[in-house]
């Protein structure tokens, strides 16, 4: 008897890895690996290159491409090789067509972008969702099963639009157990930790100058570290950090979260990052209301999301006619998902 077909789609380091993470909890299914993409005008834009500092193109999709062959797994890019049982995807921004008549488990990544000017222009006038970035997350409500990282941001996604009976508390893989990170090999201890963003590079705003200079001032003379987000241009932040913060580290590569497990005090922006510094009871300052963070912030459930998630995926593929509303009440009656 075949297999059942399971596509999980990738995007940026951190959504292909939990989408690996979750699959290792349905091996016995006929899983397939693509990085984000789309099938639409998006998609032709993607293909000529003019997309390369999103998800669909450039940097992200070369990690995701190097990490899944790094790790021997199926590659179908764009789904096209198979004809899918199930989909999870931990982004609907875009969601290609030849998925839309699949089931679909759309998985949270982390933290959403704040809600500016272009997601009242989605909410209120039916904008694309791609145009308000990760702020209209969950908006689409083209999916089965949307698998969140608490209580808190299943509030925030009703809020935004999303079918609260859609909605499914699982934690979330990659920041679902900060404590583990507390054992590394990094070398330094007690500094103040500060953790760029991609802001420039994906044509947002940002005054780095005044960024590093409030570094400095939290620092107040302890040593200060900069880990610089992935996609940066390296160059540049190393001269900006050099004038304004001599004396600094700055790293381009390495562990975020043992840099944070390490450390007295975080800062950061707009970063997911800013959970685990929470969970480990870091310092931590970001452009985001602490009190709100606290709220938003996802279970800590020793590392069990992933095969929370699965589970739920495992439900629809043993029963195909399973509907959400009855995964919800097989969840509230502890069957599914809660351990």
């Amino acid at each position: 008897m075949m297999k059942k077909k399971i596509l999980f789609i990738g995007g940026s380091l951190n959504q292909t890895t939990m989408m690996h993470e979750i699959s290792k909890h349905l091996s016995d299914y006929d899983c397939w690996f693509s990085p984000y993409y789309d099938d639409g005008y998006v998609g032709f834009l993607a293909k000529k290159g003019m997309l390369n500092f999103t998800i669909l193109g450039g940097k992200f999709r070369k990690q995701t491409e190097e990490y899944l062959n790094n790790h021997n797994l199926q590659i179908d890019y764009k789904g096209l090789k198979n004809n899918y049982d199930l989909v999870f995807t931990s982004a609907d921004l875009l969601i290609p067509k030849n998925i839309k008549n699949k089931k679909i488990i759309l998985v949270q990544e982390g933290m959403t972008d704040p809600e500016k000017f272009a997601f009242y222009l989605v909410k209120y006038f039916n904008f694309p969702r791609w145009s308000a970035s990760t702020s209209a997350m969950g908006m689409s409500n083209q999916y089965d099963i949307f698998c969140v990282a608490s209580e808190g941001y299943k509030e925030l996604f009703i809020k935004k639009g999303a079918k609260r009976e859609k909605i499914v508390v699982t934690g979330i893989p990659n920041f679902d157990n900060a404590k583990k990170y507390l054992a590394n090999n990094f070398p330094y201890k007690n500094y103040v930790l500060a953790a760029t963003s991609d802001a420039r590079e994906t044509f947002r705003y940002e005054n780095r100058r005044k960024f590093i200079k409030q570094c400095v001032k939290i620092a107040d003379g302890r040593q200060l570290i900069f880990k610089l987000h992935p996609n940066e241009k390296a160059d540049r932040a190393v001269r900006e950090i050099n004038k304004y913060a001599p004396g600094s580290l700055v790293f381009q590569n390495g562990d975020t979260n043992h840099m944070i497990a390490n450390c007295d005090v975080l800062i950061t922006k707009y970063s997911s990052v800013v959970y685990i510094g929470l969970a480990l009871g870091k310092e931590v300052h970001s452009s985001f209301d602490l009190n709100e963070l606290k709220k938003l912030m996802p279970l800590q459930n020793n590392g069990t999301s992933a095969e929370r998630i699965a589970r739920i995926g495992r439900r629809f593929l043993d029963f195909p006619g399973t509907t959400a509303e009855e995964i919800q009440e097989e969840i509230e009656l502890n069957s599914v998902v809660r351990i």
